[in-house]
């Protein structure tokens, strides 16, 4: 059996800076050994990414190993990474890989892969994975074929419609495509659903995914729609697997709001089967939010995976990130920031968003400190200890969280306190801490 142990693979997949670290010759060698995990004759892959400049390059070198192994590669172009999610379970297709770095700047690029029942796959999964790289095993007996796929955006849109069969007529909204792969599909579904669209960062050239737009920068957006006569505005991240959303006003709405949403409307129907889960990072006020609602809430570490693996764990179908990762069960088993938008649409009704109200929000600092190494945060006795001090002086007020970025070479301090001066004091401290002992 393989060890759950990885070195390559993070919270969501293998990242790292294009052409570096992620090189062609560590895609062709994660292609060969996915399709040799696999262990079915002539494996059928789908491959989708987003608009990176290094995606078409990646795209091959990956489509090469999977062929070498002896599996047919299947090229979706560009698409939104849940719509991979969506396909390979579909199509019957036994794996799909996206080439992706979901919110990181354009030099990065990474690439996650997807099981036939459209789920991220596992530790073990991943691990066996990384075993086989380099095994000669791994060379198919025969080579297998690598062909465009046609129609993935349709049928991506198609699932989206039967699943969101609303009315927008007279509504105008404002959608953030991040010049990533929501570009087209985004603006596509609501204006087929009658909504009047305004598309903006919907123009990618390879490297303005992320770039001053899409859910890490909301400041564009909050303006436009400000500005505008629209209601409302969605932002999604670079790969399409996130949302946030800013109301009329252009004032911003998280991960926390969107869910807390959901999960009280599904709730009012009937419809939430059990509760919802979420990670540590979500806000207090949303746990308070929830138990005056009477809705169960369950906790897991920071990741979408670990969040599906709760949900599926306890039956139900709602949960997700403060950072706008929200997966509704009954439609995929991943994040999907597209859906989400359009549940929170199907919440809202003729509503705008600032009179929704579904949580009151605790103030909450969050920074996120470079450092050389993140896996060494677990050895700073120093921080720790000031970790349990500010924690102690806020404790039944609000609470502290440290962590090391699954993704990035950071460490994520957050703090919580009843005021927005007492968290950005608490969160200096330990932030400026990190920085000294870690530099």
């Amino acid at each position: 059996m393989a060890s759950t142990e990885r070195k390559l693979f993070g919270t969501d997949g293998v990242r790292g800076e294009a052409g570096a670290f992620l090189s062609a010759e560590l895609a062709t060698s994660l292609g060969r050994a996915a399709t040799a995990s696999l262990e079915v004759e002539r494996p059928q892959v789908l491959i989708v990414r987003d608009t990176r400049e290094s995606g078409p390059m990646l795209e091959a070198a990956l489509a090469a190993g999977i062929a070498a192994a002896g599996g047919d590669a299947l090229l979706g172009g560009v698409l939104p990474t849940p719509a991979a999610a969506i396909l390979v379970k579909r199509l019957g297709l036994d794996l799909a890989a996206v080439v992706s770095a979901s919110h990181n700047p354009y030099r990065d690029n990474g690439i996650k892969f997807f099981s036939s029942e459209g789920t991220k796959l596992d530790d073990d999964a991943e691990a066996r994975i990384e075993s086989l790289l380099g095994d000669d095993a791994a060379e198919g007996a025969a080579v297998g074929r690598v062909r465009e796929l046609n129609g993935g955006l349709e049928d991506y849109l198609r699932a989206l419609e039967s699943s969101f069969p609303l009315d927008l007529a007279g509504r105008k909204i404002v959608l953030d495509c991040a010049n990533g792969a929501t570009f087209r599909a985004a603006p596509a579904i609501f204006e087929r659903l009658g909504a009047e669209v305004e598309a903006i960062a919907a123009e990618p050239d390879g490297r303005n995914i992320n770039d001053g737009c899409g859910s890490t920068h909301l400041d564009n957006l909050a303006a436009r729609v400000a500005t505008s006569e629209a209601t409302i505005g969605f932002a999604f991240d670079g790969d399409g697997d996130r949302v946030l959303a800013v109301d009329g006003a252009g004032r911003p709405h998280d991960g926390d709001e969107l869910i807390a949403l959901s999960a009280l409307g599904m709730a009012k129907r009937g419809e939430l089967s059990g509760g919802v889960v979420v990670t540590v990072m979500s806000n207090y006020g949303f746990h308070r939010a929830m138990e005056e609602a009477g809705v169960e809430v369950a906790v897991t570490k920071v990741g979408d995976r670990y969040v599906l693996d709760e949900l599926r764990a306890r039956g139900w179908e709602l949960g997700g990130e403060q950072s706008g990762h929200i997966i509704s069960t009954g439609f995929a088993a991943t994040g999907d920031g597209i859906a989400a938008a359009l549940a929170t649409m199907k919440e809202l009704g003729d509503r705008d968003l600032a009179g929704a109200s579904p949580m009151e929000k605790l103030p909450q600092t969050l920074v996120n400190v470079e450092v050389a190494d993140r896996e060494a945060i677990a050895d700073a006795v120093a921080v720790w200890e000031a970790v349990e001090r500010e924690g102690a002086d806020l404790e039944g007020r609000g609470r502290v969280l440290l962590r090391p970025s699954g993704t990035e070479p950071l460490v994520r301090v957050m703090v919580e306190a009843p005021t927005a001066e007492e968290a950005d004091a608490v969160c200096e401290r330990l932030a400026s801490l990190v920085r000294q002992e870690l530099a």
